[in-house]
């Protein structure tokens, strides 16, 4: 019996191995004829105080951060990707994609980097873990 791949999303940032798990779902969605979904998330924690009281920080933030999401629907789209779609969020990575994403979504794999860019978001390698523990569904971890 094979696993039937409809719906993949895929957690990104600016880090190489989440360009590489992007690619991953690019190839993947390509081949399975799936839906793919983006997900990026805007992370709080990494903001000081003052810019997380800061509403237009925090709106100018999520809207850059948007606009950079529209890259990865444009590749994933010229690459064949039929169905794209994008998803920004705000939150602890982890948690949100395993909490809010994926009960929305309803995707039938995760693909996530191994390791985030940079600073307290590097801890996306826990992050990659503590998503491959919690998750509901298969969750392929890319590095």
């Amino acid at each position: 019996m094979a696993f039937d791949v409809k719906r993949i999303l895929v957690g990104v940032d600016d880090s190489d191995d989440a360009i590489l798990a992007l690619d991953y779902a690019i190839n993947l969605a390509t081949s399975a004829n799936s839906e793919l979904v983006i997900v990026s998330v805007l992370e709080s924690d990494e903001m000081n105080v003052f810019q997380a009281l800061d509403k237009d920080y925090i709106h100018g933030e999520r809207e850059e951060l948007e606009q950079h999401i529209l890259k990865y629907q444009k590749k994933a789209q010229d690459a064949g990707v039929q169905n794209v779609r994008c998803v920004v969020t705000e939150g602890d990575p982890g948690e949100t994609i395993v909490g809010e994403v994926i009960p929305a979504i309803k995707p039938d794999l995760l693909v996530v980097g191994a390791e985030a860019k940079s600073g307290i978001s590097r801890r996306f390698g826990s992050q990659a873990a503590y998503m491959a523990k919690y998750a509901p569904i298969t969750v392929t971890v890319v590095r």
